[in-house]
């Protein structure tokens, strides 16, 4: 009995004195609970337009199976949603962010190298071996898209484009080569000798340059249309603009056919009237002609016009001059051009093939 009095006794006072350390313990001894950051939402909210990613960075959907991202590159820090490029052999490492492994930094993974030009390229990098490409050397492959992808063709007036390289440009640019072209000064820019003086001598090198009119912006009711020229006294490339009409929207055109016919090249109203723009009215009235059109897969166009200068006046009292387009004859054949197709005037340059690819 006595032995086992000294036990429990014993036995109370080690629980004493583990009861008081329990109680005395430092609040940092204690684990902490951590509730991790939920970077991914749903129901998804994407923009509706993708993002313009960086040449040589891939356009992918990110990690919560929602949206089109620009791809996180090697250094970059990705999370669940922020997703690493596949493409490079890239993948989010959160070793450095433990306990929480919310946020990681995308390394690459193990793989082949690359070699090219005796440099060896790691998996995964990306390099410049010109000024004119990015590469990514993916597992013992090379891939590189071009850099020199805004260079655009001269204007419509340069009949001879080509491409030169110029000093301190790494693209080639387009430039307008005239050397073949025989230059003629036009006699209303040729100053008199009697009557001209060396301020005006400069007219004698003026080329005169005109391009056709585009395609009037409306296929029905009042448009513009515009050309570039320099016929001008200071010999300088103006933009011109002038109204189009190339058919009433209001008229029904067809029920004006002849019997048995698909086609009216032609269509004019039986009354003139006046032209009206911005809530200004012609001071004349006109009979104006317009292009008719088709049952068939045919279109009608204009292939004889004039520019006419018409004057408005306004309800205020003021008015101003417009030029006008004044059609003459149409045909109607089946070589249709889209009028949104920025190619359909370049079709006689040199080299058309090469601007178009």
């Amino acid at each position: 009995m006595r032995w086992l009095l000294y036990w429990i006794l014993a036995a109370s006072t080690i629980g004493q004195v583990f009861l008081q350390n329990t109680t005395t313990m430092s609040p940092h001894a204690a684990v902490t609970e951590y509730t991790r950051k939920q970077y991914c939402k749903w129901p998804c909210d994407c923009p509706r337009k993708h993002p313009v990613c960086r040449a040589g960075v891939s356009l992918v959907t990110d990690g919560c199976d929602c949206c089109k991202v620009c791809a996180k590159q090697w250094g970059e820090n990705c999370t669940e949603a922020d997703t690493c490029d596949p493409h490079k052999g890239l993948y989010c490492d959160y070793s450095r962010d433990s306990p929480r492994f919310e946020v990681g930094l995308c390394g690459q993974m193990t793989g082949v190298g690359c070699l090219l030009n005796g440099i060896r390229y790691m998996n995964g990098q990306s390099f410049q071996p010109t000024c004119k490409y990015n590469c990514t050397c993916l597992n013992g492959d090379i891939g590189c898209v071009p850099l020199c992808l805004n260079s655009r063709p001269p204007l419509v007036w340069c009949q001879n484009p080509k491409q030169v390289k110029l000093a301190g440009k790494c693209c080639e640019q387009w430039i307008c080569d005239d050397s073949r072209r025989f230059r003629k000064a036009s006699p209303r820019h040729v100053a008199s000798p009697a009557y001209g003086d060396e301020g005006e001598s400069w007219h004698n090198n003026c080329v005169i340059q005109t391009t056709p009119w585009s395609t009037c912006s409306k296929t029905c009711g009042m448009g513009i249309s515009m050309r570039i020229s320099n016929d001008n006294d200071n010999c300088k490339l103006i933009k011109e603009r002038r109204l189009c009409n190339m058919r009433p929207c209001e008229v029904d055109i067809t029920k004006h056919f002849r019997p048995g016919k698909k086609c009216l090249a032609v269509y004019r109203e039986n009354e003139p009237k006046n032209f009206t723009i911005s809530g200004c009215v012609s001071k004349q009235s006109y009979r104006p002609k317009y292009c008719g059109v088709c049952t068939d897969d045919r279109c009608c166009t204009p292939y004889k016009s004039k520019t006419i200068q018409v004057r408005f006046e306004c309800p205020d009292g003021s008015g101003f001059f417009w030029n006008v387009m004044w059609i003459n004859a149409c045909f109607c054949n089946l070589s249709c051009k889209n009028p949104n197709d920025i190619f359909a005037d370049l079709e006689s340059y040199h080299d058309f093939s090469e601007i178009a690819n």
